[in-house]
């Protein structure tokens, strides 16, 4: 019984052998796929590419590269058809242009603002105990009536 479980786990869960890739190409054909596969994220691992993941889909994705490697397709033209398929998120490395900008240079304005306020923070306590040190600014010339009347009554 409960090999027969362990069997029908096998074949049907996580554990089953992967498929096999599809016929492979030539070497340097196949070294293109390769280096294509580089390029392109894999939609269930984290920042790996197609051609460093495992899973089954990142294998299917692959797979795709080789067809149209094998179609003849350019770099680009791969690029691109997986680009209008699934937008910019496939490419591990996205253009540096409208709003992925931000993404290039995001962390450089926070380093940047970071540092300016660890400076302000670090110099502020010097500044503001140079102010309590200074001299306090003589009474302005003309008094209030009221401060006057109380200065008399003090004096008396």
């Amino acid at each position: 019984m409960i090999a027969l479980a362990l069997a029908t786990a096998l074949m049907l869960g996580d554990y089953a052998p992967q498929k096999m890739a599809e016929e492979m190409l030539p070497p340097e054909q196949e070294a293109r796929v390769q280096r294509l596969g580089e390029q392109f994220r894999c939609p269930i691992c984290q920042g790996l590419s197609i051609a460093a993941s495992s899973s089954p889909a990142a294998r299917a994705e692959l797979n795709t590269v080789r067809a149209l490697v094998r179609e003849g397709k350019t770099d680009q033209e791969i690029r691109d058809y997986f680009v209008s398929r699934y937008g910019e998120w496939a490419l591990l490395s996205p253009k540096a242009e409208g709003v992925n900008w931000l993404v290039w240079l995001g962390p450089a304005f926070l380093l940047i603002g970071g540092g300016f306020t660890i400076a302000r923070t670090l110099r502020g306590p010097k500044a503001s105990t140079a102010a309590a040190k200074a001299p306090a600014a003589p009474p302005p010339a003309e008094e209030d009536e009221y401060l006057r009347r109380v200065r008399e009554e003090a004096d008396r």
